[in-house]
């Protein structure tokens, strides 16, 4: 086994089995195609199969699994390995097994063991550990958790101040060289919650560049856990972005106003259509109350505001779908077509194939999807599967794969693997997948941001 060969393949799940389908080979009873394929450089077979045999009481076994694996080096193979021990109830050879490939220089293994340690009492150990390399992202996040444990949280508060420069604030991600300040408000603020300073915390999340990270933003969060209702309406009046007005929707919801939460998502744009991303915040909001046609009504705005939009089309055909009513989702869809020119290419057509499948059966969708002027596409082929398998049609879904030289590869074995044939399905997954040509040849490093 190589470590890069293994860790190309579980990054990118190509080039053998993904992990949804090892759950399914085992929901279907094909356990003793994971155990085989385990052994042959099969990552998330041998992952699994650890797991089941440590279920059963084969620790011994379930390490021998993994043994070839843990042999290269591969850090994945290495952690999955600690996770298990530390699941036994064995922390000290976890400890040491995560401690040696640390030892050995990987990128990921001190972060990981430092949290390990202080999970199992070595909160001072951890703490000393990650304290050089605070300036890294990972390495940070894990000292403000750690710090908790070894009771020095005004110590790594004291050295993530260190970090925040009095005049100066990234304005991107890329801007600064390890870790920047926002990260740094960030991590400092949550020590400060945790202490209890949460007068502090807000005040430091207030003096933020960069509000939100992956869609959330720590303050409006923070002002949310800690009910201050009044000074979330505040900020989600000013934050731009609305994920603050999401939080104070989500934080009336869970109170049981819903009826304020709804005003909350009206509010942030009058216009017709509003919004979109609270639009269909509000949406989801309405469906889980039983207002699915209010729901709709929110949704088609959004429709005709940015007609054209898959996203917004897709939210408006799965609920008219959800809330059985085809007829009605197909008459919005048409509507918007006709206001389009009457035209439409695959990647918005195909949006309207599970609704004529509601209305007017499934022959009649894969009737209409085959006279679209890319019906003969792989991706094309892929929609009129996905209906075929859906009506339990599956060997006719793996003939429409079957046809084209580079069918959706997960797709099709996945409907193999429902037909019991398991072997044909590895086959698929391991085909060869040749490289397209780089005209421009390979680029050297580049140190700028991708976009």
């Amino acid at each position: 086994m190589d470590a890069a060969d293994l860790d190309y393949r579980a990054r990118t799940q190509s080039g053998g089995i993904p992990p949804h389908l090892v759950s399914r080979l085992l929901e279907l009873g094909h356990d003793a195609a994971v155990e085989y394929w385990a052994h042959r450089e099969e990552w998330f077979c041998a992952r699994e199969w650890a797991r089941l045999l440590g279920e059963r009481d084969q620790r011994a076994e379930a390490l021998e699994v993994l043994a070839p694996y843990l042999a290269t080096g591969w850090w994945t193979a290495v952690q999955s390995t600690t996770e298990l021990l530390e699941s036994w109830g064995r922390a000290d050879e976890a400890i040491a097994l995560s401690r040696a490939r640390m030892k050995a220089g990987h990128p990921s293994a001190l972060e990981f063991h430092a949290r390990l340690l202080a999970r199992h009492g070595h909160g001072d150990e951890a703490f000393r550990l990650a304290r050089p390399y605070i300036d890294d992202l990972a390495v940070a996040a894990a000292l403000v958790e750690v710090a908790d444990a070894a009771g020095r949280n005004e110590e790594a508060a004291a050295l993530l101040a260190a970090l925040i420069p009095a005049d100066h604030r990234c304005d991107s991600p890329w801007c600064c060289r390890g870790l920047d300040a926002d990260t740094a408000i960030s991590l400092l603020a949550t020590i400060r919650e945790r202490q209890g300073r949460l007068d502090e915390a807000v005040a430091l999340l207030r003096t933020r560049n960069i509000t939100s990270v992956n869609g959330r933003d720590q303050l409006a969060d923070l002002l949310a856990r800690h009910d201050r209702i009044e000074e979330l309406r505040a900020y989600a009046a000013t934050e731009g972005l609305g994920h603050a007005v999401q939080s104070l929707a989500e934080l009336l919801e869970l109170r049981g106003d819903v009826e304020g939460a709804i005003g909350v998502y009206q509010q942030t744009d009058e216009s017709p259509g509003g919004d979109p991303n609270s639009a269909y915040l509000l949406a989801q909001l309405l469906t889980r109350h039983g207002r699915g046609s209010e729901a709709i009504d929110v949704l088609r705005a959004q429709a005709e505001a940015r007609n054209g939009d898959d996203w917004i089309l897709h939210a408006l055909a799965e609920q008219c779908h959800a809330q059985g009513r085809p007829a009605e989702g197909l008459a919005h869809l048409d509507a918007l077509a006709a206001a389009r020119g009457g035209e439409e290419q695959w990647d918005l057509y195909w949006i309207r194939l599970s609704l004529i499948a509601a209305h007017d059966g499934v022959d009649a969708a894969i009737a209409q999807a085959r006279a679209h002027p890319e019906s003969g596409t792989p991706y094309a082929a892929s929609h009129i599967a996905e209906l075929l398998a859906g009506a339990g049609r599956t060997d006719e879904a793996v003939a429409v794969l079957e046809r084209h030289a580079s069918p959706e590869r997960h797709q099709l074995a996945g409907y193999l693997i429902e037909l019991g044939r398991v072997e044909d399905a590895v086959r698929v997954l391991h085909r060869p997948v040749a490289a397209p040509p780089d005209p421009l040849g390979t680029p050297g490093c580049d140190d700028e941001p991708p976009f």
